[in-house]
């Protein structure tokens, strides 16, 4: 069995953030960040049902979307809940293609007509949008559609959070409010060696004791192994890039995930590359 020097799960990687948020047995989890997300315009939401993440697009031209997460409330709002480790060119624009899919799937009753469940999409990001860099203690975004003169929310069916996780720097006894300690676990989870007073609270210790990596099978252990390798190498060949080139980095990123058979999906949402240039990158590898 691997060594960790970590005692906790990293939730950046894409085994520790499905492992707390998008299996069966931690729906709490997720229904308890949820509800403190958005509790001021959702009140409580009391269930959720995982639906499938993969989505085909209206016909066979056609670009398909994988969610990290997709799930539906008792009234049948839906709820997209990416993590994205890389900036990348068009995540705004990828974020918004997304939530087209929960929107056009509604339109499937044949006694339709045309009201819509709410759609939120809410993205965990490991990276700052450059143009937010001057609001460096402003963290969070609540996107919705608006007049731009009176500021008035013109529809509140459809709408986009935004969590820049780096700048989320408050310590432990900074931590005031719930969400507040949310933030913190998902920043400093796999930092930690024991669970923090202030945390002691229910599902917060739930949560550690899920991700404790002592507790996890010989095959659990080898896919979160091979989750924290690929997180790893992405943030040494980013760190890299830095020095050598942003492309170069991303472009090193994609050839070995190439090399481990990784899907095209997959190595665009690591790299922010384009189809196109993970195209010429596998054709070249061939």
């Amino acid at each position: 069995m691997a060594e960790f020097a970590e005692k906790y799960i990293n939730p950046f990687t894409d085994y520790g953030f499905k492992r707390l948020f998008g299996e069966e047995p931690n729906k709490d989890l997720l229904l308890d960040f949820l509800n403190v997300l958005l509790k001021e315009e959702q009140g409580e939401i009391k269930d959720l049902t995982y639906l499938k993440g993969e989505q085909l697009g209206a016909n066979e031209v056609d670009r398909k979307a994988i969610f990290d997460l997709y799930c539906e409330n008792e009234r049948g709002e839906k709820f997209i809940v990416e993590l994205q480790k890389t900036k990348q060119n068009f995540f705004k624009d990828r974020t918004v293609y997304y939530s087209t899919f929960p929107i056009r799937e509604q339109a499937k009753r044949a006694d339709w007509n045309y009201e819509l469940k709410a759609v939120y999409t809410i993205a965990i990001l490991d990276f700052v949008f450059d143009e937010d860099k001057k609001e460096p203690n402003k963290y969070r975004y609540d996107i919705k559609l608006s007049d731009i003169q009176t500021k008035k929310i013109f529809y509140d069916k459809l709408t986009f959070i935004y969590l820049e996780m780096p700048k989320f720097n408050k310590t432990i006894d900074e931590l005031e409010t719930r969400f507040d300690k949310w933030l913190f676990v998902l920043r400093n989870l796999n930092k930690l060696d024991r669970v923090p007073d202030k945390l002691r609270e229910h599902i917060f210790e739930k949560l550690f004791e899920t991700a404790e990596i002592a507790k996890f099978t010989p095959a659990q252990i080898q896919s979160y192994e091979d989750s924290l390798k690929y997180y790893r190498d992405l943030k040494n060949s980013l760190d890299t890039a830095k020095e050598e080139g942003i492309e170069e980095g991303k472009l090193q990123v994609a050839k070995e995930m190439l090399k481990d058979n990784e899907s095209i999906d997959k190595i665009i949402k690591y790299t922010g590359l384009t189809r196109e240039q993970v195209g010429k990158i596998k054709n070249n590898e061939a």
